[in-house]
């Protein structure tokens, strides 16, 4: 084979609580995470030595060093092993959504198609970071533990999503750092998968990671006040932020409408509307 290529979709915690921490400082998490249709792209192809080459609108500050976790995931396949890795940054970098996460994801699958091996088991691939696993199955399902346990596919009703960052940078351990509460709630059971039970379900979830996100980053309660403002289902943070994103119904014409709004009022925001996968 003289190449192969994956997607990497954006990762969306449709919520997140955080239900404790372990002796050894990770976070236990219970989260609800669904895919959207835009992301990033990773091509591969036959080489003696391991590289990388980073292009794309979102390139920009992003190392193809030794720590880049593309080639980590390379590397975790076969230390020994050489590629031509091409990565197509279109998601923002460091944005709650998954996206080094997602490339690594999918740099292992697109590596398993190029040197014919099984696909690693998710729960392995926590090594790599807490978001690997589920970006690695590609599913919406519940995710818990520290991001190794997953389970099985979850049906949501059609949906569609708008992504909006407002460009600004967040800590993630600052950001846990400041949670007052670290031992919360864990989600209910899930809700059938209709569109009106589903939108009440997750208005009484939680991403525990937004109030103290808020409190560095305001600009996220400004994107979320933005988001509330165009009547979606829902609205919230992904992961640790600042990425919010708001819920249509599916081929509603509001999402068009929400897109050009936010494009039209916020032109330095990013922005983009996908279907939810």
């Amino acid at each position: 084979m003289t190449k192969a290529e994956a997607t990497a979709p954006a990762k969306i915690n449709l919520t997140l609580h955080v239900t404790g921490r372990r002796a050894d400082g990770y976070h236990l998490l219970d989260s609800l995470v669904a895919f959207a249709g835009a992301g990033d792209h990773i091509s591969v192809a036959p080489s003696d030595r391991l590289s990388l080459v980073i292009e794309g609108p979102e390139a920009c500050g992003l190392m193809a060093d030794d720590d880049n976790l593309v080639l980590r995931a390379a590397r975790f396949l076969d230390p020994d092993r050489g590629a031509a890795i091409h990565l197509t940054k279109n998601l923002p970098v460091s944005s709650g959504i998954g996206g080094g996460s997602a490339d690594a994801a999918a740099t292992l699958r697109a590596l398993c198609t190029l040197w014919d091996m099984p696909l690693p088991d998710p729960a392995d691939t926590a090594v790599l970071g807490a978001d690997v696993p589920v970006c690695l199955a590609g599913q919406t399902c519940r995710m818990s533990g520290i991001g190794e346990q997953l389970s099985p596919p979850v049906s949501l009703p059609p949906l569609d999503i708008l992504l909006v960052n407002p460009r600004v940078s967040v800590s993630t351990p600052a950001i846990f750092k400041a949670l007052e509460s670290r031992n919360n709630p864990p989600m209910p059971d899930l809700p059938p998968a209709d569109l009106e039970g589903f939108a009440a379900w997750l208005a009484a979830q939680r991403n525990d990671l937004a109030p103290p996100a808020m409190a560095l980053a305001p600009e996220i309660t400004a994107v979320l006040g933005e988001l509330n403002a165009l009547t979606p289902l829902h609205a919230a943070m992904s992961g640790s932020g600042a990425t919010c994103f708001a819920l249509f119904p599916q081929g509603d014409p509001r999402l068009a409408e929400a897109e050009a709004h936010i494009l039209r009022t916020h032109p330095h925001w990013w922005c983009a509307a996908a279907p939810l996968l």
